[in-house]
């Protein structure tokens, strides 16, 4: 039986990702070796990471998420500010933060959460932090790397900021490779009042 590594998330308009393409093209200037940097084309506001399914549960997750949607109408979200995971002293991650209509965001999480909760997904065991992951720190940097990078993006301001129109949410594909991760789009929910 074929399996799907999958996640639930919200796509990104061309212009959001033209910007963060923007932003890690003047964060690379730094050349940090210790940095493997997100294909800006890739990055995409995840809401559920759903792992190995079996193909054959593709209906059943999209019409949960359907049911998860059903009433919340299309919102705004934007880019904000630069930080890091766990903090900016040990820098793991490095993200950009998202704004806007939050609320309206936490309500399509949770009722996500429970949706797929109920078909027998385990729900997340930490809190939702809504960011746009921008790169990942190899393991092997060196705790004075991590610092230099907090220090970084302390200097380096986010800039302009983008505007995300959230009109669906997708069932995406990850095919992992050896030069990185491939998505592809397999189901699409649009949000309606």
């Amino acid at each position: 039986m074929e399996e799907i590594r999958s996640f639930i998330a919200i796509e990104l308009p061309g212009e959001t990702r033209e910007m963060l393409a923007r932003l890690v093209d003047r964060l690379k200037l730094d050349g940090s070796t210790s940095v493997k940097w997100v294909d800006p084309d890739g990055i995409h506001l995840t809401l559920k990471f759903l792992g190995n399914i079996p193909a054959t549960r593709i209906a059943e997750i999209t019409e949960a998420m359907a049911l998860a949607a059903e009433g919340i109408p299309p919102f705004f979200l934007e880019t904000t500010i630069l930080g890091a995971f766990p903090n900016l002293n040990r820098v793991r991650v490095i993200w950009i933060g998202i704004g806007g209509e939050v609320d309206k965001l936490s309500q399509l999480y949770q009722r996500m959460e429970s949706s797929m909760e109920v078909i027998g997904f385990s729900p997340e065991g930490r809190a939702f932090s809504p960011h746009l992951t921008l790169a990942r720190v190899r393991q092997y940097t060196s705790p004075r790397e991590q610092q230099e990078l907090g220090q970084l993006l302390t200097r380096v301001k986010a800039g302009e900021s983008s505007r995300i129109a959230v009109n669906a949410v997708s069932l995406i594909r990850s095919q992992l490779t050896m030069a990185g991760a491939i998505y592809s789009r397999i189901s699409t929910v649009e949000l309606k009042p």
